[in-house]
């Protein structure tokens, strides 16, 4: 008496009796987990690329900024303005009142 397989008239049987069904099947897989360039792995370094673009599109416009501004520091004056307007820098003639106003956003160290 020979032993039937029950399942080999079903229509999936078919497809998973199959060795190349497996193979391809152990492929992604493989591919998708497993693999040291897997698919989840380059998503997250797709991710650090865009990123990385990003801080570069800022500190490219922040260099062309800072060059701006050197540019403009060549002048006398204007290196005047900018020591007066950032590091209150006055002349020795003049006095300089730095007023608050109540609900300023500038806080006073304690």
């Amino acid at each position: 008496m020979k032993f039937k397989n029950p399942y080999k008239d079903k229509k999936w049987f078919k497809y998973f009796g199959n060795k190349y069904v497996w193979v391809l099947l152990f492929f992604v897989i493989w591919m998708l987990f497993l693999d040291n360039y897997s698919y989840f792995d380059h998503r997250f370094l797709d991710g650090q690329i865009d990123e990385l673009n990003d801080n570069k599109k800022y500190y490219q416009e922040e260099i062309k900024k800072d060059q701006e501004q050197i540019k403009q520091l060549k002048n006398p004056e204007q290196i005047e303005k900018y020591a007066r307007e950032k590091y209150f820098m006055k002349k020795d003639s003049e006095d300089i009142y730095i007023i608050q106003f109540e609900g300023d956003t500038i806080q006073e160290k304690e």
